[in-house]
């Protein structure tokens, strides 16, 4: 038995069903199917609807040469987002300033700020060159480098300033100010250094000093300071046990 289904496609004379000729360009209402590669120059939506490309695998958009060598591809799958091209530019909304830049020579971010808000912060395998890194109001900021060092460079200088409270610096091991050419310069109203061993003469390691309030400093050669009790009881020498063993 042969059964014949004939469809009413309503052909007019601009076009038939839902696809109309206009002097622009082609009218297409409501969802469209396409089974092999659509090209075409420009893809438009109505003013007040969305534009939807929709498929069960993945969304490709090539771009081609008059050659026809491939040259740009965007293509949005099930798990990533892949983009394929010579620069990459993300513009604002008025399509004027530029926003982010990916080449194969560098990543730039040229917006006014760049901010980070996982709980791990952000992790860069190799050096950063900025001229400001700063936390948000009335939050830490922390930089670390869990199993190597931490390096900040300049050539013109580094300054870590707490404006309006304690700047602290410590290290399970030495810590080392050094200046090549200029000078360490401590300048506050008071100073203070703590836990400094106290000298003893060497010729009486075990003598003690009892109720001494004043003490004065003391360099060794080597350039080691202790503390050594003022006056006439006084440990301050080069034969002191502090700099023998230093």
């Amino acid at each position: 038995m042969l059964i014949r289904m004939t469809i009413n496609l309503k052909t007019i004379c601009d076009g038939m069903g839902s696809l109309r000729l206009k002097e622009n360009g082609i009218h297409l209402e409501g969802v469209s199917k396409f089974q092999r590669p659509l090209y075409v120059n420009d893809i438009q939506s109505r003013r007040d609807s969305w534009l939807l490309l929709r498929s069960d695998k993945n969304v490709t958009l090539n771009a081609r040469n008059k050659e026809g060598q491939l040259t740009g591809q965007l293509t949005v799958g099930p798990e990533a987002v892949d983009v394929q091209c010579q620069r990459l530019e993300v513009r604002d909304g008025d399509g004027g300033r530029l926003l982010f830049t990916a080449d194969e020579e560098e990543v730039a971010m040229l917006t006014d700020r760049l901010t980070v808000t996982g709980a791990e912060g952000a992790v860069f395998e190799h050096s950063v060159e900025t001229p400001l890194i700063q936390a948000r109001t009335s939050e830490d900021l922390k930089l670390e480098s869990p199993t190597r060092s931490l390096t900040m460079e300049a050539p013109r200088g580094v300054e870590v300033s707490a404006a309006r409270g304690t700047l602290g610096i410590s290290s399970r091991k030495d810590l080392q100010l050094e200046s090549t050419e200029g000078e360490i310069l401590l300048d506050a109203s008071s100073i203070r250094l703590g836990s400094l061993p106290l000298g003893t003469h060497a010729g009486s390691p075990s003598q003690a000093i009892q109720k001494q309030a004043v003490y004065e400093v003391c360099v060794c050669p080597s350039g080691k300071i202790y503390l050594s009790p003022a006056e006439s009881s006084s440990s301050c020498q080069a034969m002191s046990n502090i700099c023998l063993w230093s």
